[in-house]
């Protein structure tokens, strides 16, 4: 007997780290993005995604949504460069399709009842804090131990937890990190296939992986309650 995988659309998909993970917990992905994305290994439509959900968004069992980050990231907080507010939009129109849905954004955006991964508690060797909303009930992960030779990603960097080497001049431990470069930056995120700049937006499967199996469960209870 074949079981049907559960549809999940992949908005902002950029080069198919959410995605993937959702496919490991059991869906079927289809990825949609403004850019052409041929390393995207799932079903991929070039498409704004703000159009596309509004038009097909009902087709899926769920949708999952990464809006581009960099408004609240902390390189903008230095840098103050003026980028899309999309989380608001997107969360209505996700809200209208009346279909479960999943917004990930990076730690200080304007999500609701949020919830935290850390990547050190889900498998992976890299500190890298995303914030997850859903309308389903969702578990966080707490922040994984500190110990170890773990990495930072963030942007086109990579960089080696580092040790300290003295006190800097506010007062708190001044740490040396190391650039040790994208591949090391892959292998710590378990997405081999990506380029610099996708790796640099990217989401380690291994969150939404996490994330889809809690969803899995939900979709699986109320089936066998309907």
């Amino acid at each position: 007997m074949t079981t049907t995988r559960p549809k999940l659309l992949d908005l902002f998909c950029g080069a198919g780290g959410a995605g993937e993970g959702y496919h490991r917990a059991g869906f079927d992905v289809t990825g949609v993005d403004i850019a052409p994305m041929p390393r995207n290994p799932h079903t991929f439509v070039q498409a704004d995604a703000l159009d596309y959900v509004a038009r097909h968004g009902h087709e899926y069992d769920i949708i999952h949504a990464s809006p581009p980050c960099q408004r609240y990231s902390v390189a903008n907080n230095i840098h103050q460069r003026d980028h899309p507010d999309l989380i608001d939009p997107v969360r209505e129109l996700l809200i209208a399709t009346g279909r479960p849905y999943v917004i990930e954004n990076v730690p200080g955006a304007p999500l609701r009842d949020y919830v935290q991964i850390c990547g050190l508690s889900v498998g992976c060797n890299v500190k890298r804090h995303r914030w997850f909303e859903s309308n389903l009930p969702l578990l966080g992960t707490t922040c994984g131990s500190h110990e170890g030779d773990w990495l930072l990603v963030f942007g086109h960097t990579v960089l080696t937890r580092g040790r300290t080497v003295g006190r800097a001049k506010g007062g708190g431990p001044s740490i040396r990190r190391q650039h040790v470069g994208t591949d090391r930056g892959r292998e710590a995120m378990g997405i081999p296939w990506m380029s610099r700049d996708e790796l640099s937006q990217a989401i380690p499967p291994a969150y939404t992986e996490y994330i889809g199996r809690q969803i899995m469960t939900v979709i699986q209870n109320r089936k066998a309650a309907s």
